[in-house]
């Protein structure tokens, strides 16, 4: 490998232009993330403060061992959605070391709404069961839920069922699932702790039970108070539902880090090669190069040797298909291959990636995706001479792909170009977003203009003529509609993503990624669908 030269100039007006237009982008991202933090209101925290309970960030940071690095995932789950308990529902999630093991954590908030699972909860705590699967990691749950939110009910009862399945079907793979109980887990919230490998519930705090007292007495006339129907006390001594009975928080918590410890030990599939160089340029730098306004071109290396170590790249075809970047590095001692787009996607463009995905899969490296392209080339020229069986083989090479793939969002990814960068729909292991990113089918005047163009076309069918006051309303809507729905705001809030990120800190998420990825066995594929020639 060697380095490459950037040729950015932070001098220059257009750079310092640039780094001023993407701060306040960041700065906004910084913000949505400082209100996805708030844990509940004034009342509902000092109820638990009274109680001597801690936060569900506080349970976090005493179960990670003191060094670990934290990859929060999701955290403006449900941004958008009205009716919704806030950015990133009513759960804290992500990745961590405990007792030296990754680990996908996932803490309650039970200071916020009770806990209660609203539509976005749901649909993050399916992703984060299909990111635990993906990666063989055990998951730590620590539980303070009042259940699913019944007037979400109709929206999150098929998501809260598969959930269950999900824990059921690791456990059977042998990927535990430890559930650590403070409080209430109640009606489907009880089947958290009682679908896991491994229950710990804390003395004289923790309430599991599928129907409450009052529930009970209107069902079955029978009186029976808390402790009676789900305690910690009768879990441990007469049910059976508690492995462990633990005095307080902190001896609830530390009996999950020793329960981490008799698990298999992990089989990493390779360590990361040492010494470890960081890249030779700044990452603060990624605010004066990556466009906010995403009508600008730049050069996609100059974004990756301010990611990868010793700013050090090993390009493929490096003259060939140059509206794509395919090449060999390494971020943070573990070895990749990247495929990183530089524009829209010509036919060999899109066949050298092709090529590089199959070799990726001989070498058995995982692969990541940064996504800045519009898509495919379109015009009569590019479409006689076939661009849709290019287009057509990457996409193949994606979905046959078995290393692990992982997607970065830093400009346009739109149509089928986000598809064969595996975007959201082929399941990357891991997909982040910058703020500045746009996202869907097509751009907003693109899709505006469109409309406009098969609305006179029909009129003109039929003989009509073309109201242009109306025409004209209706583009607009149509355009400010698309361009909402197209913004990163609206994609993370969807879960398109895993979480919107500060550019300069790109490194150590994908570190901590690969980190996930490298832990267990990575074997490529030689079986691909049928390659249109």
């Amino acid at each position: 490998m060697r380095p490459f030269k950037s040729a950015i100039k932070i001098n220059k007006a257009s750079y310092k232009e640039n780094y001023a237009e993407m701060e306040k982008l960041v700065l906004e991202l910084h913000q949505q993330l400082k209100n996805s933090q708030i844990q509940g209101t004034e009342a509902s925290i000092g109820r638990a403060r009274k109680r001597g309970k801690f936060l569900a960030r506080e349970r976090i940071a005493l179960l990670l061992d003191k060094d670990s690095p934290f990859l929060e995932l999701m955290p403006l789950a449900g941004l958008m959605h009205d009716g919704g308990f806030g950015p990133g529902g009513t759960t804290v999630a992500g990745i961590g070391y405990v007792n030296k093991r990754l680990c996908l954590v996932n803490a309650n908030l039970g200071t916020r709404k009770g806990g209660a699972v609203d539509y976005a909860t749901s649909l993050k705590v399916l992703r984060l069961g299909e990111i635990a699967l993906e990666n063989k990691l055990p998951t730590i749950n620590l539980v303070e839920s009042g259940g699913a939110n019944l007037p979400d009910q109709d929206r999150v009862f098929n998501n809260y069922g598969a959930s269950f399945r999900e824990m059921s079907r690791r456990s059977k793979l042998g990927i535990p699932t430890i559930s650590v109980v403070f409080g209430n887990a109640t009606a489907g919230g009880a089947y958290v702790p009682g679908m896991s490998d491994y229950t710990i519930m804390q003395k004289d705090s923790a309430k599991v039970f599928l129907a409450g007292p009052p529930l009970v007495k209107m069902a079955t006339k029978e009186i029976a108070n808390d402790e009676e129907l789900g305690g910690a006390n009768m879990h441990s001594r007469i049910s059976g539902v508690a492995d462990f009975l633990a005095e307080d928080e902190q001896d609830a918590i530390s009996i999950a880090r020793d329960l981490i410890k008799t698990l298999k030990p992990a089989k990493p599939y390779a360590k990361p090669h040492a010494p470890v160089v960081p890249p030779r340029y700044s990452a603060e730098e990624l605010l004066g190069i990556v466009p906010a306004n995403l009508k600008k071109a730049i050069d996609i290396r100059e974004v990756l040797i301010r990611i990868v170590d010793n700013s050090e790249l090993t390009e493929f075809k490096t003259n060939y298909g140059v509206t794509m970047v395919c090449c060999w590095a390494n971020i943070n001692g573990y070895p990749l291959g990247i495929i990183a787009n530089n524009g829209v996607i010509f036919a060999e463009s899109a066949q050298k990636a092709t090529q590089f995905i199959q070799l990726a899969n001989k070498s058995n490296t995982p692969l990541l995706f940064v996504h800045n392209t519009t898509g495919f080339m379109v015009g009569k020229q590019y479409e006689q001479k076939g661009m849709i069986n290019s287009g057509a083989q990457l996409i193949h090479a994606v979905s046959g792909s078995t290393v692990p793939h992982i997607s970065l969002l830093i400009g346009n990814s739109y149509g089928a170009g986000n598809y064969a960068m595996c975007g959201r729909s082929f399941q990357p292991r891991f997909l982040f977003s910058y703020p500045n990113v746009q996202s869907g089918v097509m751009g907003a005047e693109q899709l505006a203009g469109v409309m406009e163009i098969v609305r006179r076309q029909s009129a003109a069918s039929l003989n009509k003529k073309v109201d242009e006051k109306a025409l004209k309303h209706a583009k607009d809507s149509m355009y400010q509609d698309a361009k909402q729905k197209a913004s990163v705001w609206h994609a993370t809030s969807e879960l398109w993503d895993d979480g919107v990120i500060d550019p300069r800190d790109t490194r150590k998420h994908l570190s901590l990624c690969l980190a996930t990825v490298y832990n267990d066995n990575i074997e490529g594929s030689d079986a691909f669908g049928v390659f249109r020639i």
